[in-house]
């Protein structure tokens, strides 16, 4: 697409996902102002800040907070109420976005360096193996935390240890930092994903 379509394609999607939070109360609203910020200035984030994934997390998981706010009815006590639940599943999506999207950012590191873009990939530089395990590690001990503010079940533990098993595949895969191989475990966070959101499925259900 050319660079109006793509904005007008942006602005048309922003301004109906606006509309949609229309529909839900203040607090809600207030918090998507935030949320169309966030969205908007990511994309320039490249140029000025080498943790754009970081801010990717931060962008994404906007939804989370603005999803409490909807449920709990625009209530800043009742916000407030369960801003832990709410804040380590921020911070929970914050870490699994850093770690998927350096994933992808080693695969275009040699390009991103000649072009000048910044990454995680290109500061984390021969580190970046290793820390992508740290923060699968700190993104499992959040997860783990959440199961205890969230009450859930056996399942959603099993979930984790299908995510853990995954994860370790892709330290595994990215040793050699071969693009393809990073762009396979890249690729591979979708079954993370899937195999959590299929556990709190089943822990709730139990309920």
């Amino acid at each position: 697409v050319s660079t109006g379509e793509a904005i007008a394609v942006f602005v048309t999607l922003i301004v109906l996902a606006f509309l949609l939070v229309l529909l839900t109360n203040k607090l809600t609203i207030e918090l998507s102002l935030i949320g169309a910020f966030l969205a908007i200035t990511y994309p320039f984030m490249k140029r000025y800040t080498y943790l754009p994934q970081v801010y990717l997390g931060c962008a994404f998981g906007w939804s989370i907070p603005m999803a409490f706010a909807a449920v709990k009815g625009g209530d800043w006590k009742q916000f407030v109420a369960v801003l832990p639940l709410c804040g380590l599943l921020f911070l929970a999506n914050v870490i699994f976005s850093t770690v998927y999207d350096t994933e992808y950012a080693m695969v275009d590191r040699d390009d991103d360096l000649r072009v000048g873009a910044k990454s995680t990939a290109i500061l984390f530089g021969d580190a970046d193996v290793p820390i992508i395990g740290v923060l699968m590690f700190t993104f499992l001990g959040a997860m783990l935390l959440v199961a205890q503010r969230g009450h859930l079940h056996w399942p959603y533990f099993a979930g984790l240890g299908v995510a853990a098993a995954l994860f370790a595949y892709q330290i595994w895969t990215i040793r050699m930092r071969d693009r393809d191989a990073c762009f396979a475990a890249f690729r591979n966070n979708n079954w993370v994903g899937l195999a959590i959101w299929v556990s709190i499925v089943l822990s709730y259900a139990l309920k």
